[in-house]
């Protein structure tokens, strides 16, 4: 998604900066602190493979440009609906999460990992700092 300039160069689109900010966060974090099996401990994501077969490939292929949605949940709280109707500009509303807690990340609105806020270039991002595994992931849409 770059754009050329009169020069004809790639403009820069901004994942630089992204990039940038992850290689700091990978030389300037202690990995030794990570739990086994999260995304810190090193051990790097491993594709799925059913049976190792190329038509087990084939199926998750398939797949792999299926949009989801990821949000990012910074709290949550009950209130009723008079105080619903009551809002509005500049109203504060108390959510149950503390400052500085990790914030979930939710995919179809399952939980996937925890993550920290960042900024970069006035954007928010958040830095994931702990990931549930894939047996645990399964095992809570399974309840679920």
């Amino acid at each position: 998604m770059a754009t050329e300039d009169t020069n004809g160069e790639a403009a820069d689109d901004g994942m630089a900066d992204w990039a940038e900010a992850l290689l700091e966060q990978k030389g300037g974090d202690n990995a030794g602190d990570a739990k086994p099996g999260s995304v810190l401990s090193g051990n790097s994501p491993r594709p799925f493979t059913a049976g190792g077969s190329d038509l087990g490939m084939q199926d998750i292929n398939m797949v792999l440009d299926i949009p989801v949605l990821l949000s990012v949940e910074l709290g949550r709280t009950k209130v009723p609906i008079k105080h619903i109707l009551q809002l509005g500009q500049g109203s504060v509303v108390e959510l149950d999460a503390l400052a500085g807690e990790p914030m979930d990340v939710l995919v179809n609105g399952y939980l996937i990992a925890q993550g920290e806020v960042v900024v970069v270039n006035d954007k928010f991002g958040i830095r994931l700092t702990d990931v549930v595994t894939p047996s645990e992931r399964l095992r809570r849409v399974s309840k679920g």
